[in-house]
């Protein structure tokens, strides 16, 4: 196990030849996870929202045993009931920008590692379970919007907007290769559930993960991971 500090890079960041590097997005460029926070807000905003999501709670409490991935997807289409893609453009974009203005809301340290990335001529993609439009206007703000994304995507439905694609733990490897991307040296992460994308990273890098999730991983991956600590 390699661990390191706020200022220092994996050795490989100083390779001459240029890399294809992973960071995830939530609990590793952002505290917290981003779409979470803006269905939140939707349901702050709008009381009636409220009122649909609890009339649809036994629904919701008879589909929990059997998974709580269809719960969450349920919450998130009653979010949004309603809203054409013009307008979830909108929304997104204005929540992205609120977001931004939150003091500590952002990982600096690890802002500053990706951007020491691109400054030596990686090939740097985001890659996260957060929703397409939402990230990337996030990036946008931060001064980061040509950066590559790869995300979960909703669609326009009926109903309003509807989730197509969640983009987590092994899609995650899908979605790249759907791109071409085969291969890479480096990965970002923060949590167990990214296995798939580290495994096939040269390099691991867990940010700010407890012994215990360190461990897990490298138990999946058979080799040691390096660790940062950064705020």
């Amino acid at each position: 196990m390699h661990t390191g500090d706020a200022t220092e890079l994996p050795e490989t960041v100083d390779a001459l030849v240029p890399r294809t590097v992973l960071f995830d997005f939530d609990g590793v460029l952002i505290y917290g996870d981003a779409f979470y926070q803006f269905v939140r807000y939707r349901y702050a905003q709008a009381w009636p929202r409220k009122l649909l999501a609890f009339v649809s709670l036994p629904w919701l409490l008879l589909q929990l045993p059997f998974s709580r991935r269809l719960p969450m997807r349920s919450l998130v289409h009653t979010a949004f009931v309603g809203v054409s893609e013009q307008r979830y453009t909108a929304a997104a974009q204005a929540f992205a920008a609120m977001l931004v203005r939150r003091p500590k809301q952002f990982n600096r340290d690890a802002l500053q590692a990706l951007r020491r990335h691109q400054a030596a001529g990686d090939r740097v993609i985001v890659v996260t379970g957060c929703e397409q439009t939402l990230v990337g206007s996030i990036l946008q703000q931060l001064g980061l919007g040509d950066i590559e994304v790869v995300a979960s995507q909703l669609r326009p439905g009926a109903l309003g907007m509807r989730i197509k694609l969640h983009n987590i733990g092994r899609q995650k490897v899908k979605q790249l290769g759907a791109r071409g991307i085969e291969a890479w040296q480096l990965a970002y992460s923060d949590s167990s559930i990214d296995i798939p994308m580290l495994k096939v990273a040269g390099e691991a890098v867990l940010v700010n993960g407890a012994p215990a999730v360190c461990k897990k991983i490298e138990r999946a991956l058979g080799r040691s991971v390096t660790r940062v600590e950064w705020y």
